[in-house]
């Protein structure tokens, strides 16, 4: 598998940051079409009940680079794919599990609550994890020339905060009103928004692809299995936690999707950011795991939010 691997490292990929600044327009409308569904009440059962918010951040941030690690462990794979998938672990959820949470009929506002906290940790938890579990797979594995990619990442907090409040709070209190002062026209765009929005990722998937189609082609299948374990193993952690704390089945649903939704856009920029990540360093296999992430979560997302949809909620006997 190393040897398969190892062809990773010499592939480029074409990154535009305007492609990037594309999907968040994206994202901050489908963020106003989700908060159409949102009282504040909602969050107000947040704040007064936070058993659900703190599991979902020790599953996201503790126990996925965790259950990370233990995948490595197991599949052995380059230093560039390793740290690669470590990274993507130590991101925060994507904004995307929040159109998710809401599709699979889960508990939209912590799964807002839980993006927003999330994505403003990330400042300091994704390069602690990052250290941490790279120092340690350095000191496992001893990989050759590993400890060039494992460097010092650092997060502006202020460019989170404005990312948050663009993404995530405007587009969130715009709906919490429009809906609030115009609840009749609420109830007839809803559902349209919500269609237009699937049709919205379904196409921003096909040009993410088109982008990078002959590289996708040429060596999907060297990832495709590593990434569909490690997604996989993403969701599966938050649905257990959320499990075995017996928390209400629509918070599970939530913190799954919140898990198993990884922000590889983050990953990704931070990957091509010259100040951290020199250009002279082969990353095709941190890049390539990246953006197959990025694309895969959003198929398994849609599929698992989509069958939960189906499925009626029974709410365990036990609170």
């Amino acid at each position: 598998m190393k040897e398969a691997l190892e062809v990773l490292d010499h592939v480029r990929l074409n990154f535009s940051p305007s492609g990037l600044l594309a999907l968040n327009i994206v994202i901050a409308f489908v963020m106003f079409g989700v908060a159409l569904d949102i009282k504040l009440q909602h969050f107000k059962d947040v704040i007064m009940k936070p058993k659900s918010a703190v599991i979902g951040v020790i599953s996201q941030f503790i126990l996925l680079p965790l259950v990370t690690f233990g995948f490595i462990l197991i599949l052995n794979p380059t230093p560039t794919v390793a740290l690669g998938m470590i990274l993507i672990a130590s991101c925060p959820g994507g904004n995307i599990s929040n159109f998710m949470s809401a599709m699979a009929k889960g508990n939209v506002a912590l799964s807002v609550s839980l993006t927003a906290i999330a994505t403003l940790a990330a400042t300091f938890m994704t390069p602690l994890n990052f250290a941490i579990w790279g120092k340690l797979y350095l000191k496992y594995y001893n990989a050759a020339g590993a400890g060039t990619y494992l460097v010092p990442i650092e997060i502006d907090f202020l460019q989170m905060v404005q990312t948050v409040v663009i993404l995530l709070g405007i587009p969130v209190v715009l709906g919490l009103l429009f809906s609030q002062y115009f609840p009749r026209i609420t109830e007839k765009v809803k559902k349209p928004i919500r269609q237009i929005s699937i049709i919205v990722f379904i196409a921003y998937v096909i040009i993410l692809l088109s982008a990078n189609f002959n590289n996708f082609m040429r060596y999907v299948h060297v990832v495709f299995f590593i990434v569909l374990i490690h997604n996989a193993l993403a969701l599966g952690t938050g649905f257990t936690m959320g499990s075995i704390m017996r928390l209400p089945r629509i918070d599970r649903r939530t913190i799954s999707l919140e898990t198993g939704i990884q922000n590889s856009g983050l990953a990704l920029v931070l990957m091509f950011n010259p100040k951290i990540f020199p250009p002279e360093l082969e990353l095709g296999g941190m890049t390539v795991i990246a953006a197959w992430w990025g694309v895969w979560h959003i198929i398994s997302g849609l599929t698992i939010a989509g069958l939960w949809a189906k499925k009626p909620l029974y709410e365990p006997a036990v609170r």
